[in-house]
């Protein structure tokens, strides 16, 4: 990995791209969209919230992503019982009387934490607090995280029963929230057709470790010009219902705006969003295709909003148009 420049850099993590996108479209139909955000987060040093119903591949979408990364995947079920200890590890007494710390499934590259919404907080927390600090401390000894470090949680968008929904400041701590649809009729059929035989697929490493983080500081460099950073520091304060340049729909709909983090999120997808498209600098157009994932959490409808059938993302699309 020796490139003389960092447009060369940006040339070769295009074709990276390109060559992670057939390798997951072997085993994964349809989705492009899903697959290019999750990409984004990745080389961003982000997480992400996926939603979407049960039965949509995200499972199967997120350890093709790993194997095509080359990277350790670990997927954990959280459900009521989980504790804390399930998934950050556990010390335990051997042999020769000594206590011995046993890593819990936290340890890993790729963090699948399925239905994150069906645990207890202290054992929400517990991952969130990994995810933030890259690290686990467990009897005063603190173990670091392997890098790159990517969780990926998903919720269950219908069922609310039993379930123990993140508060605000935690979810803040994803970059991307990713909505997840169902398939056309035509990749339904094909889906259909490629999963009902003998047939199984299994993709080639594009990327290495190593390639990953490289290519992870490369995005942090990219150059961003002034005009860019005011348009995501407006769009994200006019989403604020007390701010002196608040939009009209968010004094009408929203009880809270989006705080700066939103804003560090907008220009970082920004800049990977135009390096994936061949660019060597964002301009606002790429500000706004990422402005739905990261905005989507992080503002909170009023009772009217709800009312009058105004969706989160009905509401974001005002605040582009």
């Amino acid at each position: 990995m020796h490139y003389t420049n960092d447009v060369e850099a940006v040339d070769s993590l295009v074709k990276k791209y390109l060559s992670l996108k057939s390798e997951i479209a072997k085993v994964i139909i349809g989705q492009d969209e899903v697959i290019k955000n999750l990409l984004i987060s990745i080389f961003c040093k982000g997480h992400c919230l996926l939603v979407g119903v049960p039965g949509l591949a995200k499972t199967l979408m997120v350890n093709t992503i790993s194997q095509a990364l080359g990277l350790r995947y670990n997927r954990i079920q959280f459900t009521p019982d989980l504790m804390p200890s399930d998934i950050i590890g556990t010390e335990i007494l051997d042999e020769s009387r000594k206590f011995r710390f046993i890593k819990g499934p936290i340890f890993a590259n790729i963090i699948l934490a399925d239905e994150i919404n069906r645990t207890p907080p202290k054992t929400q927390s517990a991952l969130l607090e990994a995810m933030q600090e890259k690290a686990v401390t467990v009897a005063g000894m603190t173990y670091h995280l392997e890098e790159p470090f990517f969780v990926l949680a998903t919720q269950n968008p219908i069922e609310h029963e039993g379930t123990y929904p993140l508060p605000e400041a935690q979810l803040d701590r994803f970059m991307f929230n990713i909505w997840l649809d169902y398939p056309s009729r035509e990749e339904e059929i094909k889906i259909v057709k490629e999963t009902t035989t003998e047939k199984t697929v299994t993709p080639q490493i594009v990327l290495t470790a190593e390639e990953i983080l490289y290519f992870q500081n490369l995005i942090r460099k990219i150059p961003v010009p002034d005009n860019v950073y005011q348009y995501a520091v407006d769009l994200v304060g006019s989403t604020r219902p007390l701010a002196a340049n608040s939009n009209s729909w968010a004094k009408e709909y929203l009880t809270w705006g989006a705080g700066p983090r939103a804003s560090q999120y907008l220009i970082l997808g920004a800049k990977c969003n135009a390096v994936l498209n061949g660019k060597y600098s964002p301009d606002n157009e790429d500000v706004r295709a990422v402005a739905k994932n990261v905005l989507r959490h992080r503002i909170v409808r009023n009772y009217k909003a709800e009312a009058e059938g105004k969706g989160v993302d009905h509401i974001i699309e005002h605040f582009l148009s």
